[in-house]
């Protein structure tokens, strides 16, 4: 926050649209977090990262960009209407292919399952690599095995910040994510990775502070894909965060959450009121974790968790068909996601809400 706050109070420049000192430097700001975002994941190179308002936009100018006519598609039980519904809306205007891989019960997806669906015209697959309904990870060196040759889409809203990416060693083509959870910037903002040789055909075209004189879009990158103002001051409170992540190292984040999140779980199942979905009998590797009180519905826990000030998610967390797989439709369940700045005594009191609810 004190890095947006500091933009806008001091900065306030419109970076590439002027060569006046606070132009510059929003530039600079800018250059700087791609650059981190870039050595977070083990990108090449900075220009290959290109910032979107979230991370549906991310996932929307991988796939709308990359999939065309008739060319035939893979994706899983577990992914977000963000995966879904840009699929659909592609079966019905460019008669693209999909098939469904079937996750097990608890969210895990067997590489085997979408090696049997691969056509001679399979273009693309797009895998849910951390679900934010269980928690749950995806074997992403193991689909990458079973996908030789095939562009391979990742979804890693819920897992940047939290849990180290490679996208050289996991041969990812494009890493899609939002910025606002664990990379601790401000809600609105997004980006995407794209591989050398990557080249999805542009969502938006307009003006990018660079080659003015042509009414021709860029090619270069990430100008290509970064048409009009972009969100700087986010871009700023996303810098801010990157620097934090940089400076406590990603292990002792990881440390810290697996503790507290191994402590959810057991207090869950301490109660004996609850039935926690995923991976049984360890904590997931990110901080997500859903459930519900036996007895009552998510909507009936999460009004009486809001009445005690804990603040949940409940329902289908725009997920159907990963509610479909653990068996959770149409109701859902109660989702809640400890972070780094949560301490010991907000899960006891989280653990001791919960027995109260189900003993009422």
């Amino acid at each position: 926050m004190r890095y947006m706050v500091d933009f806008v109070t001091n900065v306030g420049g419109n970076p590439g649209r002027s060569g006046h000192t606070a132009s510059v430097e929003a530039a600079r700001i800018i250059f700087r977090a791609r650059e981190k975002l870039a050595s977070l994941i083990k990108a090449p190179d900075s220009e290959r990262i290109i910032f979107t308002q979230n991370g549906t936009d991310s996932l929307n100018l991988a796939i709308l960009g990359i999939l065309g006519e008739a060319d035939h598609v893979i994706t899983t039980s577990m992914e977000h209407n963000s995966v879904m519904r840009p699929l659909t809306y592609l079966q019905n205007t460019r008669k693209v292919q999909v098939s469904i891989a079937d996750c097990a019960p608890h969210g895990e997806l067997d590489p085997e399952r979408i090696k049997g669906l691969i056509k001679k015209n399979t273009k693309a697959v797009i895998i849910n690599h951390g679900s934010n309904v269980t928690g749950g990870l995806q074997d992403l060196r193991g689909i990458r095995a079973a996908t030789e040759g095939l562009f391979l889409i990742v979804d890693a809203c819920q897992t940047i910040g939290s849990f180290p990416i490679d996208v050289v060693g996991d041969r990812i083509d494009a890493l899609c994510f939002s910025c606002h959870k664990s990379l601790y910037g401000v809600q609105g903002l997004g980006a995407v990775y794209l591989r050398e040789g990557v080249t999805p055909i542009p969502l938006r075209f307009g003006g990018t502070g660079s080659r003015s004189e042509s009414i021709e879009q860029p090619t270069i990158l990430p100008d290509c894909y970064e048409s009009g103002t972009p969100n700087t001051p986010g871009i700023a409170s996303l810098l801010g965060g990157l620097t934090f992540i940089e400076e406590t190292g990603i292990g002792k984040i990881m440390e810290k959450e697996g503790a507290l999140m191994k402590a959810l779980r057991a207090g869950l199942e301490d109660t004996g009121q609850t039935t926690i979905y995923g991976a049984q009998g360890s904590a997931p590797p990110i901080p997500v974790l859903s459930f519900n009180i036996k007895g009552k519905l998510p909507s009936e826990v999460g009004y009486e968790l809001n009445k005690r000030g804990i603040y949940v998610r409940v329902g289908l967390h725009c997920s159907p068909e990963a509610h479909r797989t653990i068996g959770t439709f149409p109701h859902g369940a109660v989702r809640v996601s400890p972070g780094y700045f949560t301490g010991e005594s907000d899960i006891a009191a989280f653990i001791e809400a919960v027995r109260e609810i189900a003993e009422t």
